[in-house]
């Protein structure tokens, strides 16, 4: 388990994360996890434990557990509840073929019997189990093969991921925040806008701190860019995460077959193109939009989303 090649995709809620996601798959060098990889464990606790639901950060495990404990503890909501209780699963209907009972058992012998398992195995053997027991993936996974998962926010943990996984890629997304209310007002519990806000600059000025401690490592992308110029995106993700650039890569997929509609329920960011992101904006208040520029000027400014001409009418001087 020495040749491990981990992306990890991270983003604000309805940022384009799934979407970023969706693009990855397909690619001929890349296993993309199915859902979004929830490997948060109930063990973490941080002072950013009031921000974000623990299932999208970065777990903790209590020594002494045994590998089918290890598995429980990673809460994976969206695959458990597809594997478990498929009808109660918003991608019930997935050509995913994937028994659960393989997953565990391919997940304990990878862990094998010791002592104490380190944190960066457990996770490593969180995705190998899944690919090999994924049926139906639509490539036959290889040694040489990187393993690309995404948790909304796990960039703000970004420092024990890279701990962990030292030639690790974290590819985060930012997105402009008229954009993203709009599409998270979509939920059934969306947030209020001023908690909405204060974690957007929470996201965005954390990973940038990291991305600045990590380059290597980090990186943050607009959201904007990817819907500009798909390629000119996606060979600069490329470059990063070292894999070639494949023509995969300018459409969403799930299991290397193109999403042609809506890519709900993937995600709640409908569509990956500029005049979408545009048009949602308009379906704000004009309080709304007040009270975002009031709250997210001087990051947005440091992202130069000031010179996006849909939005330099908001944050130009």
């Amino acid at each position: 388990m020495s040749n491990f090649k981990f992306v990890m995709v991270s983003a604000g809620f309805e940022h384009g994360g799934n979407v970023t996601h969706r693009h990855l798959d397909g690619h001929p060098e890349l296993l993309v996890y199915p859902f979004e990889s929830q490997l948060g464990s109930r063990n973490f606790n941080d002072f950013l434990a009031s921000v974000e639901r623990v299932q999208y950060r970065y777990p903790e495990f209590p020594e002494g557990l045994r590998p089918a404990e290890l598995y429980e503890h990673m809460i994976d909501e969206e695959a458990k509840t597809f594997l478990r209780k498929r009808n109660g699963s918003k991608f019930k209907d997935a050509d995913l073929d994937l028994i659960e009972a393989d997953r565990q058992a391919a997940f304990a012998e990878y862990l094998g019997d010791a002592d104490f398992y380190p944190r960066a195995k457990v996770i490593e053997a969180f995705f190998r189990a899944t690919f090999a027991a994924w049926k139906n993936y639509y490539v036959k996974p290889r040694e040489d093969m990187t393993y690309v998962g995404y948790s909304p926010a796990i960039g703000i943990d970004a420092d024990r991921i890279v701990r962990d996984f030292p030639d690790a890629r974290i590819i985060h997304i930012v997105r402009n925040p008229f954009s993203a209310y709009r599409d998270t007002k979509r939920r059934p519990f969306p947030q209020p806008l001023s908690k909405y806000l204060i974690t957007w600059n929470i996201y965005h000025s954390t990973v940038e701190m990291y991305a600045k401690m990590h380059p290597k490592n980090v990186r943050v992308f607009r959201y904007e860019d990817l819907v500009a110029n798909k390629e000119k995106f996606m060979r600069e993700v490329s470059d990063f995460i070292n894999v070639p650039f494949a023509e995969t890569m300018l459409y969403p997929s799930w299991n290397g077959v193109e999403i042609k509609e809506s890519i709900a329920p993937w995600g709640t960011v409908l569509k990956s193109t500029e005049e979408y992101n545009e048009a949602v904006i308009n379906e704000l208040t004009e309080e709304e939009k007040v009270q975002i520029v009031a709250g997210t000027t001087a990051l947005a400014r440091h992202f130069q989303y000031d010179n996006i001409s849909y939005l330099n009418k908001y944050y130009g001087a």
